[in-house]
């Protein structure tokens, strides 16, 4: 258990024990304990992108200026990578490694971790929510499409990425807005101020009337607070959450995490104990003392 977790890093640890930390930190953390001679050179045209990368959309401009900056000076923080059958998956650089496509590189410098699929789904959501690459939109499903796979709760999730309960319940209420209208916000057109007081609104129709009108007059949030408060504009009623685990299921999942330095998920009457490798495996199993015969 603790050589697993020193060779992922203290940064790592903080970060799939379910506690609050910087990203960048922890990019920093993995370069900073690993050996030059760990730093490989790996084909571009092997690596794929982190599956979970919820990030749709790259400044093109910002690409070129890197791409130049990396045809003068080369690429001058590694990339990391998990190797998977066929090549290996972008965990952390994924703009390092499209500037260095368009800078015609054929290699880049990359360390090699190994990670669950959980593991870099938390990564992935955790490197653009902290740098702030992308829109509400993509960051509201990366939410809801995190909390689908985990089950965690709100609250779980407000604490684990350093974020307010309101934040976390607000951001998810835009994905109730027609997906016409979710483009709008995704292009920049309206805002995530102005499309959170439309996504309070019950009539479709009126909240697609509401957004023309932000577009063609450039109603202020104010203007729309005050237009939304009609009669006429029906709200949806707050929802009243449950949390769907007890306070003795998160103790015993906390113990069982500290147990076995493995992400511990206890929900629906179930425990999962996912593991990285078949060595993992016989870790844990050495752990809860499970004999196996040959």
């Amino acid at each position: 258990m603790e050589t697993k977790r020193k060779a992922l890093g203290k940064g790592l640890e903080q970060l799939f024990n379910s506690e609050p930390m910087d990203y960048s930190k922890m990019e920093e953390d993995i370069i900073k304990t690993t050996k030059e001679t760990d730093i490989v050179l790996i084909p571009i045209k092997d690596i794929r992108a982190n599956p979970y990368q919820p990030r749709k959309y790259f400044d093109e401009d910002a690409l070129k200026e890197l791409s130049e900056s990396i045809k003068v000076h080369g690429v001058l923080e590694p990339v990391i990578v998990k190797k998977s059958i066929k090549g290996y998956e972008l965990i952390a650089g994924e703009r390092r490694t499209k500037a260095s496509e368009l800078a015609g590189k054929a290699v880049i410098p990359a360390i090699i971790k190994d990670f669950t699929d959980e593991e870099m789904m938390d990564i992935a959501l955790l490197e653009n929510i902290q740098r702030e690459d992308l829109t509400p939109v993509e960051i509201a499903r990366a939410f809801q499409g995190y909390i689908d796979k985990t089950n965690i709760t709100h609250d779980e999730l407000a604490k684990k990425f350093s974020k307010s309960r309101s934040y976390i319940t607000n951001l998810l209420g835009l994905l109730s807005l027609p997906d016409d209208v979710l483009d709008l916000v995704n292009e920049g057109k309206i805002s995530q101020t102005h499309a959170r007081i439309l996504s309070k609104l019950v009539d479709e129709k009126k909240v697609k009337e509401l957004s023309d009108k932000i577009i063609k007059e450039g109603i202020s949030v104010r203007e729309l607070e005050k237009l939304s408060s009609k009669e006429e504009f029906e709200k949806k009623k707050p929802v009243v959450r449950t949390e769907s685990k007890s306070s003795k299921e998160n103790i015993y999942e906390n113990v069982l995490r500290d147990l076995l330095g493995s992400k511990v998920i206890i929900s629906n009457n179930k425990i999962t104990i996912p593991y990285d490798s078949q060595p993992d495996l016989l870790r844990i199993l050495e752990i809860l003392n499970v004999e196996i015969g040959d």
